[in-house]
């Protein structure tokens, strides 16, 4: 112990999980050649202790690579496929030999290379910034994507390095973390699809495919090499720590880059398939994640493994948090029965070294297993809230009779995280993510357009509650333009005036598209590259994204930590928060409305006063007229916004309403907010 290999004072310690191999042989290389320096054997009598097999080697380089070769029993239906033959990664491996170059695999899948370096990095002065989950903002990238566009003007585009160059940027914006799309080490080549319309192949470009879980994705470095990875990642994790951002990691432990029978062994099958992975009484691989295999994760020892990974991101790699995909799989035993208290969900709640991370969950899988609001854990565990975003989607596009649920969804949606003790930061309220169109997709195309993926478009979602405004794609009316921008402007307003955790995707404040693909997995291109000309091209979104962040951020009342009592607050006579309509207290709830309004008190939990908010959102055909709600204060109304008229977002002179005033008049599909 510790599994992995462990630099120590007497020498390098070797260490490997194997239950029922019978014989284990370690391969050592002191340069990148196909023939190993050394093939020490492992004897069973003094190499062995339990079901893990050990060697202390003495007098080892600083740096070297390794591998490992396995005999055992070939029982398919048993699950044990021993293959002497086959070169296996080691499953702590913190290196992988062989992927540097993007897009260009240097070797075939069995003559990857692990590799091992003793860290000697200096964090100097780094602090985490452990900012409250209800105060976060976070931002979700692909770390290629954000700046590899000739748009971009980074010097080191598509890297951990490019990240560093934009960090200004992200201050400017306003957001609190960046949570970055896998960087765990996947195989981009093993696509097996053709671009049908170019013949290009095709990428594993987001790189839901993990090969190893403690090893980083080398080809995101513009050092292009293991060492050189590692600490660029360090120093951009370090560059965003000094500037108080966080750095969330999107993990991959519900499958792995393995697949089902036809695809290749890098580690995992050919060391214990039958402990490592999920399978039927035939020996095959039960597939609840949609891509092969399923991951055993309540077994203690992929338990354990998983444990040591995320322990190892945050002790050495200094990462403030963990969105886990697909994490309704870390719920299932192995035989894939979901239960009720996983001791998985547990012991990454309440692991002492994780206590100050944010845990994330998609809370679904593949296999149709959804459980937002009833994710089996702790209430430490955070949800990507789906519901929030369909609901969302669906009201701005002026679908009746949603009223209701939009009221519970803008308070915290209390109706999926009071009963498990939770608080409204838990729910992580998003209107687009990576899977999916785009705002300005949304607001582009009312059906997808994934043919570039070369699966006859039959991939990607085919519910999406987008809409064109008249023309399918790009457009140069500019009636068009001004509508689809007004309708961003209404997401983005929903979004931070939510309570909850909102999340932004990047790109998403300049109104970057995607041309339609809401399945982009496969496209290294200029689908999925952020393109920076936007930035000037729709000034005016980013600047209202900017003010409205700010806006949130000011008002404490629009991030709180409890949901809504309903009590009258004493200091400012109004409840916590109310409902309205055109009629004030008339919020319509049981009729087909397409219109609301809610007053919200200022009145921070420190019992320190800030402003009153109303919002009146009106996504019906015609212009209403919204009764402005009675308040005991005696000063004026002041317009912030209205979103049919971005420019009256008010930062400087104020544009306050004459006393007299009883009523405001709301635009067809528009919101307007006012504070006192």
């Amino acid at each position: 112990m510790p599994f992995g290999v462990e630099h120590t004072t007497s020498g390098h310690n070797f260490a490997i999980f194997s239950k029922h191999a019978t014989a284990v042989t370690l391969l050592l290389y002191f340069n990148r050649q196909r023939k190993p320096d050394h093939e020490i054997f492992l004897d069973p009598k003094l190499n062995r202790t339990g079901d893990v097999w050990h060697i202390l080697i003495q007098n080892l380089p600083g740096c070297f690579f390794y591998m490992y070769r396995m005999e055992g029993p070939q029982q398919l239906e048993l699950g044990y496929i021993f293959d002497h033959r086959q070169l296996l990664l080691d499953p702590y491996v913190k290196f992988i030999a062989g992927l540097e170059d993007w897009g260009k695999r240097e070797s075939e899948p069995n003559q990857l290379l692990g590799y091992f370096k003793t860290d000697c990095y200096d964090w100097g002065n780094d602090q985490e910034p452990n900012i409250p989950l209800s105060d976060t903002i976070i931002y979700e990238m692909h770390v290629r994507g954000f700046s590899q566009h000739p748009s971009s003007g980074v010097i080191n585009s598509g890297t951990y390095r490019g990240i560093i160059e934009k960090i200004a940027y992200l201050k400017s914006l306003g957001i609190t973390a960046i949570e970055l799309m896998p960087v765990q080490e996947f195989d981009e080549t093993d696509c097996r699809y053709v671009n049908p319309q170019t013949g290009a192949k095709l990428l594993n470009y987001w790189g839901y495919s993990t090969i190893g879980f403690f090893a980083l994705k080398t080809a995101y470095s513009s050092a292009k090499e293991s060492s050189g990875a590692g600490e660029e990642f360090k120093d951009m994790v370090k560059a965003l720590h000094a500037e108080n951002l966080e750095i969330i990691l999107d993990v991959v432990f519900n499958h792995t880059a393995e697949g089902d029978r036809t695809c290749p062994v890098f580690s995992f099958k050919g060391i214990e398939n039958s402990v490592y992975y999920i399978l039927d009484e035939t020996g095959d691989y039960r597939n609840y994640s949609g891509c092969g295999n399923t991951m055993n994760c309540n077994h203690p020892v992929v338990r354990k493994l998983i444990m040591d990974a995320l322990r190892y991101w945050v002790v050495e790699m200094h990462v403030d948090g963990f969105r886990f995909d697909l994490a309704a799989i870390l719920t299932r035993d192995e035989d894939g029965e979901v239960l009720t208290n996983p001791p998985l969900l547990e012991a990454i709640a309440k692991d002492p070294v994780l206590s100050s991370t944010k845990i994330i969950a998609e809370a679904w899988d593949a296999a149709g297993l959804y459980q937002v609001g009833s994710f089996p854990a702790s209430k430490r565990w955070a949800e990507w809230n789906g519901r929030y975003r369909d609901t969302m989607r669906q009201f701005l596009q002026g679908e009746p009779g949603l009223t209701g649920e939009i009221a519970t969804r803008i308070s915290g949606s209390e109706d999926l995280y009071r009963h498990s003790d939770r608080n409204p930061y838990h729910s992580i309220n998003f209107i687009s993510a990576h899977d999916g169109f785009s705002m300005m997709d949304l607001v582009s195309y009312s059906a997808k357009h994934n043919q570039a993926n070369g699966e006859e478009n039959s991939d990607g979602c085919n519910h999406n509650f987008s809409h064109n405004f008249g023309v399918e794609g790009e457009s140069t009316d500019k009636k068009i333009i001004s509508n689809r921008k007004q309708q961003i402007r209404n997401m983005v307003t929903m979004l931070m005036l939510s309570q909850g955790t909102p999340m932004i995707l990047a790109g998403d404040e300049f109104g970057n598209s995607q041309k339609g693909n809401n399945n982009a997995w496969c496209q290294d291109n200029e689908i999925s590259w952020l393109n920076w000309d936007l930035v000037n091209q729709n000034q005016d979104l980013l600047v209202f994204w900017k003010k409205l962040i700010k806006f949130r951020k000011k008002h404490a009342a629009l991030h709180r930590k409890r949901f809504y009592t309903g009590e009258i607050n004493q200091t400012s006579g109004i409840s916590d928060i109310s409902w309205h309509n055109t009629r004030q207290g008339q919020p319509d709830f049981n009729t087909p409305s397409r219109s609301l309004a809610f007053l919200m008190d200022g009145v921070e939990a420190s019992g320190k006063k800030g402003d009153i908010i109303y919002a009146a959102m009106n996504f019906s055909d015609i212009s209403l007229d919204f009764e402005i709600p009675t308040v005991s204060s005696r000063k004026a109304w002041k317009q912030v916004l209205s979103t049919s008229a971005p420019k009256c977002f008010i930062d400087g002179t104020p544009h306050f309403l004459p006393l007299e005033q009883k009523s405001i008049q709301v635009a067809a599909f528009s919101i307007t907010v006012l504070t006192n």
